[in-house]
């Protein structure tokens, strides 16, 4: 047998071992796929960690991000203002299933979207609001499992059927304040938590806990804690998890100037410091994959593009003793570069300005569309300007589809198939903020449009859960 053909079924015999042994070379990626596989977590090029094992003090490097300080300041001065008001959280009745008839679903303008149901806050577990949202998919059983994360810890949701969801349990958070940003991020069945919320680090919790709860609704929400807690940041606003690499990205830490503080997750409940960029600062939010679109310089690494307050900043991140900035550009107007996506073909991505519509007089959401083809040369080739005067939130593409959670607005649907003429069409829309039509920070915080299904998680600050589903082909 040819030495070639000997490696080559060796390698088979490996990936099938892992598959069905080695539980740090499996993943469940909530995004593409639900099925268990073996995964090349090492990869030519590739370097998993660094010469350090911890973040001491050679990271430990404050963010400086006035922008973030203003910005959340206002943020907690009109939530302040809202539960004077006894208007956070809004306590609203269950709903289930109403689809859009004549642009209404239960009360709500809707436009080629349904719903299929609505949780209170008072059901998840918490009293006070909800911010940001995720989803799991279970591989053994198809359940699917929507995150929200809520001012004083998680709510998990079985939302298999969609129409009547049951709240399973709630994680309490473990840092010494409480505040509004939590984000939530799947590898691999464990979900990994953080806040901005001092001493909080991460949770990371093995979500096939929850089989035992499926399909039992409680007269009280169970609590859970979590299987362990990384203690090598205090506080973070977002964690951003590349699925395809056991690599999770803590974002606006106080460590690596804010920047992207890299942890190996491949044993998923021993994750561990692996590396700091902080080259460009302070960054509010990420992308993190394995790179597949046409820049041949960098097909087939790993790289983050990350969105730092006024910059789109692309890195190659796949060695993590040496990750390198690719590009760093700007654009007119760029008050908070927030968060953006990329297409599925790695050619495109949607980008949102938090504050570009408070600080200027045109109140109208605008999101704006990327052309990446050339990663070192990023352009900015169109704008999608909505018929609302509203804040842009996070934004998720799937398909064809891109799917905006804008604050006041609601949940907006665009098409993405049009971005390469600098296009992106409103083509659905379900909006839950019937309280609030103006540029403030209500309404809706984040969405999840990854399930199979096809349910959309939608989380409403301060009204709770939404599951919708679009009527879209």
């Amino acid at each position: 047998m040819a030495a070639s053909t000997i490696v080559a079924v060796l390698g088979l015999v490996a990936g099938v071992v892992a598959t069905s042994h080695n539980s740090t070379h499996h993943f469940t990626n909530s995004i593409h796929h639900t099925e268990e596989r073996a995964y090349p977590l090492h990869r030519e090029g590739h370097n998993r960690s660094t010469s350090r094992p911890h973040c001491g003090e050679w990271c430990r490097q404050a963010a400086k991000h006035m922008r973030m300080k203003a910005n959340m300041e206002e943020k907690i001065r009109q939530h302040n203002e809202c539960v004077e008001a006894s208007e956070c959280p809004i306590n609203r009745k269950f709903l289930s299933k109403s689809p859009c008839v004549n642009g209404k679903a239960a009360g709500y303008d809707c436009n080629n979207v349904d719903l299929l149901s609505f949780v209170p806050i008072a059901e998840l577990g918490s009293t006070y609001d909800a911010s940001d949202s995720w989803g799991w998919t279970d591989p053994q059983t198809g359940d699917e499992i929507a995150i929200i994360g809520m001012m004083d810890g998680t709510s998990f949701v079985q939302v298999t059927d969609p129409e009547n969801p049951i709240v399973l349990a709630f994680m309490p958070q473990t840092g010494g304040t409480r505040v509004i940003w939590a984000d939530m991020k799947v590898y691999s069945n464990h979900v990994y938590i953080i806040r901005e919320s001092s001493n909080h680090g991460m949770q990371v919790y093995d979500m096939t806990k929850l089989r035992e709860y499926y399909g039992k609704p409680s007269a009280h929400v169970r609590q859970i804690t979590h299987d362990t807690h990384y203690t090598e940041v205090t506080s973070s606003h977002n964690v951003v998890i590349n699925e395809e690499t056991g690599f999770a990205y803590l974002v606006g830490t106080r460590t690596c100037s804010g920047g992207l503080h890299v942890v190996d997750i491949a044993e998923p409940l021993a994750p561990k410091f692996a590396g700091c960029f902080s080259t460009d600062g302070y960054t509010h939010d990420a992308q993190c994959v394995i790179y597949k679109g046409p820049d041949e310089t960098f097909r087939g690494k790993e790289i983050c593009f990350n969105y730092n307050e006024d910059t789109l900043t692309i890195v190659d991140v796949s060695d993590k003793s040496n990750m390198r900035l690719i590009s760093r550009v700007t654009y007119e107007n760029a008050y908070y570069t927030h968060q953006g996506w990329l297409t599925e073909d790695h050619t495109h991505l949607m980008l949102n300005d938090e504050l570009d519509e408070s600080s200027t007089q045109f109140k109208n959401t605008r999101t704006l569309l990327w052309d990446v083809v050339d990663l070192s040369n990023p352009k900015l080739t169109g704008t999608h300007v909505a018929e609302a005067e509203s804040i842009d939130h996070n934004l998720y593409i799937k398909g064809n589809y891109g799917y905006l959670a804008n604050y006041c607005d609601g949940l907006r649907i665009l098409d993405a198939t049009k971005m390469a003429e600098g296009k992106a069409p409103e083509v659905a829309f379900f909006d839950m903020v019937d309280y609030c039509n103006t540029v403030s920070f209500k309404g809706a915080w984040s969405n999840y449009p990854y399930f199979k299904s096809g349910s959309l998680v939608v989380s409403s600050i301060e009204l709770g859960l939404f599951m919708l589903k679009s009527t879209l082909k």
